[in-house]
């Protein structure tokens, strides 16, 4: 390791992955935002899904000051972030038929947009949402490390990933087994970035998407801090404008 600290390894490490999504994934980030403006210039809603850790970047997508106001969480109950058990999240990710029982029972409909995101994209949920979402007429947006595709198998009765069933694909670089740093006296890899890099994409598809509907001539549906002056006025305006298209404040 030398005389570099860890923080300053992981800082580095992260800085350099965002670097390469900046670089590589630049056509993958224009398709997604352009294909979200489209949809809500075409009145269609927005939802996002993410199982276990990957749902942190799906909710930091809903109810966002910055962010957009369609945007609604597609909630799978005991998947979302890490409850207690947090090893129930786990398992449900492998459960084969859970997406159908989810899908069917969602506000999603033909026309939509479903962001979806798996680190790994080898569990059953997330492969068969994204299936059976776009079998629906629903548009996918996955976001995925390809690098799983060739260092894991499948775990889902299609043998099949993610990516396989997307629309666009956006892939956040990290490594199998999400961990940037080893060190000798530490006996496995450790520091995870997978939620800064995803966030961060996903935010860079929301900037993109906001700025083509406002080339359009359309005003994004964008939300404001309720912590500024006007902020909860200017809020309150926008979720009533949209509100058949927002699940969040049911």
């Amino acid at each position: 390791m030398g005389d570099s600290r860890p923080a300053d390894r992981y800082l580095d490490a992260a800085i350099g992955l965002l670097h390469r999504v900046r670089d590589e994934e630049s056509e993958a980030i224009a398709a997604a935002g352009t294909l979200l403006a489209d949809t809500v210039a075409a009145g269609g809603r927005l939802f996002a899904f993410g199982a276990g850790h990957s749902s942190l970047a799906a909710q930091d997508l809903v109810y966002r000051a910055g962010g957009l106001a369609l945007m609604n969480l597609l909630a799978v109950p005991g998947a979302v972030g890490v409850e207690a058990p947090a090893t129930l999240g786990s398992a449900l990710e492998r459960v084969d038929g859970l997406a159908s029982a989810v899908l069917d029972s969602s506000p999603l409909r033909a026309g939509d947009v479903l962001v979806i995101i798996s680190l790994s994209g080898r569990n059953a949920l997330p492969v068969e949402m994204a299936s059976g979402a776009r079998a629906r007429g629903v548009r996918v947006v996955g976001v995925t490390s390809v690098a799983y595709a060739s260092g894991t198998t499948p775990r889902n009765a299609s043998g099949t990933f993610l990516k396989d069933h997307c629309d666009v694909v956006l892939d956040s670089k990290i490594a199998v087994g999400d961990a940037e740093l080893t060190l000798d006296t530490v006996p496995a890899p450790f520091a995870p970035a997978s939620t800064v890099v995803t966030t961060a994409l996903l935010q860079a598809v929301m900037a993109t998407a906001a700025a083509s509907l406002a080339d359009r001539g359309v005003e994004p549906p964008l939300l404001r801090s309720g912590n500024v002056d006007g902020g909860h006025e200017w809020n309150g305006r926008v979720l009533e404008q949209y509100r058949d298209r927002i699940f969040y404040r049911q």
